[in-house]
């Protein structure tokens, strides 16, 4: 009952106040936890449920995952997925990608320092002609493409920390923890 409570009072709120972001608000009766994810995708500018940071080697085989109880900042886990990279593996990763949101110079200089042959991390405000170029070579789109699961193709071992929304409306738990998954996006 006070979970009803808790809903009934956002609506008054949101309804009758216009007030659109309460504290500790609640966007499922079932699943409590779940957040609102916005990820700025004019498709789905909007999802919801928890955040699922997974970490695959070569041949997609899941190494490490975490879901976060609150949404953390992309660009904060990256070294952190190195790390748990070595720590498990027991050599640095070749190629390490990732998505934009994981980008920041700090991290790019501290992968290649820990010994990252090629990072494929795109720099969405790159300005130089050279970040551009360097964007634009076979090994960074072949890393990009791997990370999304498609046609990529590296015979050197390869790392990659994706942290994705985690719809409870579209995945089961077991998918989360590396069992079965769908086709490529």
């Amino acid at each position: 009952m006070p979970r009803l409570q808790q809903v009934i009072r956002q609506t008054k709120a949101r309804i009758f106040q216009g007030d659109t972001r309460s504290q500790g608000k609640i966007v499922s009766l079932f699943e409590p936890s779940t957040e609102v994810i916005r990820k700025g995708k004019a498709s789905k500018p909007t999802e919801f449920g928890k955040m699922l940071k997974l970490q695959e080697a070569e041949n997609q085989i899941v190494v490490d995952y975490e879901v976060y109880a609150q949404r953390p900042n992309d660009a904060d886990l990256l070294i952190p997925a190195i790390d748990r990279h070595e720590a498990k593996l027991g050599r640095t990763p070749r190629l390490v990608a990732a998505d934009a949101s994981f980008y920041s110079a700090k991290n790019e200089a501290v992968a290649e320092a820990k010994g990252v042959k090629r990072v494929c991390i795109p720099n969405r405000s790159a300005k130089s002609d050279a970040r551009r170029r360097e964007q634009k070579k076979r090994w960074f789109r072949d890393g990009q493409r791997w990370r999304t699961g498609c046609e990529g193709t590296h015979q050197c071992e390869q790392a990659t920390a994706r942290s994705q929304p985690f719809p409870i409306s579209r995945r089961r738990w077991d998918e989360a923890l590396g069992r079965p998954r769908g086709s490529c996006r």
